[in-house]
């Protein structure tokens, strides 16, 4: 047994009680003493297309309830050895896609900064390129698995730089991405230009397009 704190299990509360946060875990107001920390962004003001993923941290939240901490395949029990705990929600600017980008990658760095590894719940894609920007300016550039049916290196979208499908561009003209420790799969489908496969792949990166997997 361990001391640290465990997801809160359905034999102690329903799954339909008990707090609203990931796993049901406990939620604290500072990254110190965490090693590893869920925190939301609940942003969609950079999609081109359908909104509503700024309620995707609340929908993981909800079916988060349904997880155990103990994976039987791999016999991994993060929460024995690491304490995890909810630290809420990114106060996005609804209205402002460049404050947003801003208040994301400001808040990243403060729990990076404490050395905490954070796992974050979007949210559109847009929210990925603060999140690095924290990151990097830790750690320095940083590898990436990115799982997506599109490349997201678009330079600009109706005029815009920093939109859900430029992210990646972005991340690797400020070097927040090494483009040769980064891997994009399940690229499909239609596409503006070659450069939705091949930009990417010209700077080192592996492509792995949906039909190869």
């Amino acid at each position: 047994m361990t001391d640290r704190p465990m997801p809160l299990g359905g034999n102690e509360m329903p799954r339909f009680g008990g707090p609203g946060t990931m796993m049901r875990l406990p939620t604290a107001d500072d990254p110190a003493g965490l090693d590893a920390a869920f925190l939301g962004v609940p942003f969609d003001i950079g999609t081109s297309n359908r909104s509503g993923a700024r309620y995707g941290p609340r929908a993981i939240r909800a079916e988060s309830v349904l997880l155990r901490p103990y994976n039987v395949a791999t016999r991994a029990a993060p929460f024995d050895t690491m304490t995890v705990a909810d630290l809420g929600d990114v106060a996005i600017n609804t209205f402002s896609i460049a404050d947003s980008v801003a208040r994301i990658r400001d808040h990243l760095a403060t729990v990076v900064g404490a050395g905490v590894r954070p796992v974050t719940l979007g949210g559109d894609h847009t929210i990925t390129y603060p999140i690095l920007q924290a990151i990097a300016a830790e750690h320095g550039p940083v590898g990436l698995v990115h799982v997506d049916a599109h490349a997201d290196v678009n330079d600009t979208m109706f005029g815009e730089r920093i939109t859900h499908g430029t992210w990646l561009r972005r991340a690797v003209e400020e070097e927040l991405v090494d483009p040769t420790r980064a891997v994009q799969i399940g690229v499909r489908g239609t596409g503006y230009a070659p450069d939705d496969l091949d930009w990417l792949a010209g700077f080192g990166a592996r492509v792995v397009p949906a039909e190869e997997c």
